[in-house]
């Protein structure tokens, strides 16, 4: 199993920004992508970015980004700290929401938006954008 652990989620106004954590334990190597989800209060849950985890061949961390969100937020990955970062600039109040990271067994770029590709979810940290 892959245990993952959010953190870094906050109170912050509109404008600012904000560093999302999300931290893999366990079989870390039967991962192969990590996405970035949120949902807001009486919405369904929605796709905000995804990073390929493992790649044997290249050195490009291939991503992926909701149009919602592209150009103002960016993931990234550390490996050797097992941690997935999602840097949160520009933050709106239509930003606000749980965000959750998630692992998928598999990379492929024209899935990473379906929560149905993850297996494993971590417990969410809370994002409020103040206007």
């Amino acid at each position: 199993q892959v245990q993952l652990v959010e953190s870094g989620g906050g109170l912050v106004q509109a404008g600012d920004s904000l560093r999302l954590s999300c931290t893999a334990s366990g079989r870390t190597r039967s991962m192969y992508a990590v996405g970035w989800f949120r949902q807001a209060p009486g919405k369904e849950r929605e796709f905000v970015a995804a990073i390929r985890w493992r790649f044997d061949y290249t050195y490009y961390a291939d991503s992926y980004y909701a149009d919602s969100v592209k150009g103002r937020f960016t993931i990234s990955r550390d490996k050797a700290k097992d941690t997935v970062f999602l840097q949160m600039n520009s933050l709106r109040p239509e930003d606000t929401a749980v965000y959750y990271c998630a692992s998928s067994p598999a990379w492929d770029r024209s899935q990473s938006a379906r929560s149905q590709t993850y297996d494993y979810w971590g417990q969410g940290t809370q994002v409020t954008v103040s206007s």
